[in-house]
């Protein structure tokens, strides 16, 4: 897909951001904030090599976050037209001129704005018609459905592209903005055996389309992790090391992170309140956030408040070395605002020595987890409870699947019993990590 295909220009959409500003001092707002963003995209999916799906979109928005000193209004409007901008500015007047005073708001400090916005790589659209997608898909799920003969069904396997615009601009008289892509191809296959059916999937995302996995290789895993979930057997309830492969591990480090978010930590809703400079995890973890990583997926040369990105380290040896936080909750805290606002940028987890194979060797006997279910962590005590499925190991051996299992502890303890982190990192989303093992947990199932 072209990008001829936006109405307007990068730079036209920076001069709108900057004219939303305009509007909004002649309505008298003190100060303002607004972004725009354009995006179009094409999602083609098949099932059993038949096209199921072809979708387009096409996506335009502008918000606009007025201030009258202390009171703050916000609106946003989908109609990018002269007229429909200042009604929606004149909205967000209004609904501030109602709202109470909080001495916490207000736009981020002008000297922490970025100086320059880094180019960095993120813009590369994907120009594939809907034929070539099909044939894409049609691949990648005949392969996964070619992996043994056992695999009876598909749930599909699609290809998407997207590319878009995005610009923000501040009455510090800020204006920064860039264009970006993301593409990605999928499949989901389902087995069956003796009255038993599973499924399971596999993905790939990136900026460019180069950097996919290729279709095969992804329809490939798919089939093989599907089958590697037949056979699954019941275990009994147990205490024992628990390894998180690398796609699930990310979600470690999210818990981590959210406890040392802004909003939880000023609302008082964090199992690590107070934990600057303390130790937090084991000495093995070494978090790194790398805002500028080229064609990186959460890559960004500035916040959500147009605030510098910088690279930093997060944590160290198991110390916590900083918060992540927007200008707001970073007041109220009685900090400075760390580049955060809007979400954290690449967190790099440092990897240990050993793959895979190695880290399931030194597990023995325990847990390899490959799926978890519902949402079971308490963020204010660190409980963790959580309903997965995946493989019973013994001597470092996969033996067997498991399924209808509970895994339980508190994600406190967890953090300080990671005793190895693999090499054998998943780049999904914006967290990098490979596969984390744990010293020890309530595995609850019979």
């Amino acid at each position: 897909m072209a990008d001829s295909g936006f109405s307007y220009s990068l730079d036209e959409i920076k001069q709108m951001s900057r004219d939303v500003l305009k509007v909004a001092k002649d309505l008298g707002a003190s100060s303002a904030e607004a972004e725009l963003s354009l995006s179009i995209g094409q999602n083609v999916s098949v099932r059993l090599n038949e096209v199921e799906n072809i979708e387009y979109n096409r996506d335009k928005g502008m918000s606009v976050t007025v201030y009258f000193g202390q009171q703050k209004g916000h609106a946003s409007t989908s109609d990018l037209s002269p007229l429909a901008i200042k009604d929606t500015v004149a909205a967000a007047c209004n609904i501030a001129k109602y709202t109470a005073k909080d001495e916490f708001c207000g736009l981020a400090d002008a000297n922490l704005m970025a100086k320059d916005v880094l180019d960095l790589d993120l813009h590369h659209p994907w120009n594939i018609s809907v034929e070539e997608a099909i044939v894409i898909a049609k691949e990648c799920e005949a392969t996964a459905l070619g992996v043994d003969t056992r695999i009876t069904n598909s749930e599909g396997a699609s290809v998407s592209t997207s590319t878009g615009y995005f610009a923000y601009s501040n009455s510090h008289g800020f204006t920064g903005g860039y264009p970006s892509s993301r593409h990605g191809v999928s499949c989901s296959v389902i087995a069956e055996f003796d009255d038993n059916m599973q499924r399971d999937y596999w993905y790939s995302t990136a900026r460019a389309a180069a950097d996919l996995e290729s279709a095969a290789a992804i329809g490939k895993r798919a089939g093989e992790r599907t089958i590697r979930r037949l056979n699954s057997q019941k275990i009994k309830t147990c205490q024992v090391p628990v390894m998180f492969e690398a796609p699930l591990a990310s979600g470690l480090i999210s818990s981590l992170i959210n406890a040392i978010s802004g909003g939880n930590l000023y609302r008082k809703s964090s199992f690590l309140l107070d934990s600057l400079d303390k130790q937090v995890a084991s000495p093995l973890l070494n978090i790194y956030e790398e805002p500028h990583l080229k064609k990186g997926l959460a890559s960004s040369p500035f916040d959500s408040e147009g605030v510098a990105t910088h690279s930093r380290q997060l944590v160290k040896d198991g110390v916590l070395q900083g918060y992540v936080m927007g200008s707001y909750s970073a007041r109220k805290l009685g900090m400075q605002t760390t580049g955060n606002a809007g979400g954290n940028h690449n967190l790099i987890v440092q990897s240990g020595a050993q793959d895979f194979a190695g880290l399931l060797k030194q597990m023995g006997t325990g847990l390899l987890v490959t799926e978890l279910l519902g949402s079971g962590m308490n963020m204010v005590t660190g409980d963790y409870s959580r309903g997965a499925a995946g493989f019973w190991v013994e001597n470092g051996v996969i033996v067997h699947a498991v399924e209808e299992i509970t895994i339980a502890s508190n994600m406190a303890e967890m953090l300080k019993m990671i005793i190895a982190i693999g090499n054998d990192v998943c780049i999904q989303g914006s967290k990098q990590v490979g596969s984390i093992l744990i010293e020890r947990m309530t595995v609850a199932s019979e």
